[in-house]
């Protein structure tokens, strides 16, 4: 081990990570290089306990389906409903499974007892309601938008009725058919209906924002920026059915550059609110430009993190997790000419880095990429080094 990578690196709390930054950032991500590892999910909740005590962050939005997160944080902010349902109804991709989450929900709903709103922590789901083999119906958002105006505004001014909406939807199966990820004559995304929900979609939309001062003196702010969220989701699903019809080579590219930029809108809308830590994948936060095959094809778009900072600059911040060994997966020890490899032989378990100060040291020896055996967990790019403001190290992932 070079004996000045010890120079770049601190214990895990907020009070390093906060000394790493040149300004106090509203949204503060950390990454993970894999999905599911209690581990992890252990270190982010630390972090946010310290980030919520020590610099009165009170947000915190994860990796998951925006419309079920509003269930979770109903939950923690005013003790609506089971925890046991919460967690099966409040996340997608099996997220509610995770001891580490529900952890998190059950401190979190105990830290908001008694405290006034202005006080209260809130948790949002920053993706959209898309999971890997399908994308949702439009309904449950636009119905939920349609709704919210109807009670406040005109009947004159609403593009259309709710039973238009409904029967332009027609049955949610023809939607979420997993068949159209693959086929995109499967896709109902460019019937004559799904374009018709687009035009209305957009005319909710636009009715919201030029009804936006009444709107909240009728409802409250907290009201609005959920119809503004139901918007976001609607047009955003429809654009994502839209592309899933697609037979052009740009098709994947679309769609995962679609996926990514209703996450981007979805956390612009969390950094409103104030200081938030975000929790997602590596590749959704990075501010390099992210690249896969799938396939035969090479497939390149601009991830979440990337959008989110070209828009609020250093008011974003991104520290990556990387790993040491995943032993219970087959990720043994890393070689030591890799950037895993050298924090690998830092004598703790866990670190944060000072990412700036690591490309320092290292000067003009580039670090070979780490290759993983497992297709679940994806090494630090150390092409990316510059890009980062931190890394946070575990040396082992205990099995889950």
């Amino acid at each position: 081990m070079n004996p000045a990578v010890k120079d770049a690196a601190h214990v895990v709390d907020a009070a390093a990570v906060m000394g790493l930054l040149t300004a106090r950032p509203r949204l503060l991500a950390l990454g993970e290089p894999t999905h599911g590892e209690n581990g992890l999910l252990d270190l982010r909740n630390d972090l946010f306990r310290q980030l919520v005590e020590q610099e009165h962050y009170r947000t915190i939005t994860i990796e998951s389906d925006c419309m079920m997160g509003l269930v979770v944080d109903d939950y923690v902010t005013s003790g609506t409903g089971i925890l046991d349902e919460v967690m099966e109804r409040g996340f997608s991709h099996g997220w509610g499974a995770f001891a580490g989450n529900r952890e998190l929900v059950s401190w979190m709903r105990a830290y908001n007892g008694g405290r006034p709103a202005a006080e209260r922590l809130r948790f949002a789901g920053f993706d959209g309601p898309l999971e890997i083999t399908n994308a949702a119906s439009p309904r449950q958002a636009l119905t939920a938008l349609h709704a919210y105006l109807t009670a406040r505004v005109d009947a004159g001014l609403l593009p259309c009725a709710a039973e238009t909406l409904d029967g332009l939807c027609g049955t949610d199966d023809r939607w979420t058919d997993p068949a159209a990820m693959m086929d995109p004559s499967r896709s109902v995304g460019r019937t004559p209906e799904a374009n018709q929900l687009r035009l209305l979609a957009d005319d909710l939309v636009a009715l919201l924002d030029a009804q936006t001062p009444g709107l909240i003196a009728a409802s409250s702010r907290d009201d609005w920026d959920r119809a503004r969220m139901y918007g976001r989701t609607a047009t955003g699903l429809l654009r994502y059915h839209f592309w899933m019809a697609d037979t052009s080579p740009s098709r994947l590219a679309r769609l995962l550059g679609v996926r990514d930029s209703m996450m981007a809108a979805n956390l612009l809308a969390v950094a409103e609110r104030g200081p938030a830590l975000v929790n997602a994948h590596n590749s959704h936060l990075q501010r390099d430009k992210s690249r896969m095959r799938m396939g035969d094809l090479p497939v390149e778009w601009w991830s979440a993190g990337a959008i989110v900072s070209a828009y609020l600059g250093e008011r974003y911040a991104f520290l990556a997790t990387a790993l040491g060994t995943i032993r219970h997966q087959g990720v043994d020890t890393p070689p030591p000419d890799t950037v895993e490899g050298l924090l690998y032989a830092l004598p703790e378990d866990r670190y944060v880095i000072d990412a700036h100060r690591l490309a320092a040291i290292l000067g003009d020896v580039t670090p070979a990429p780490r290759v993983s055996p497992w297709f679940g967990y994806a090494p630090l790019d150390p092409a990316h080094l510059t890009g980062l403001d931190g890394i946070v190290f575990v040396k082992d992932a205990p099995p889950s």
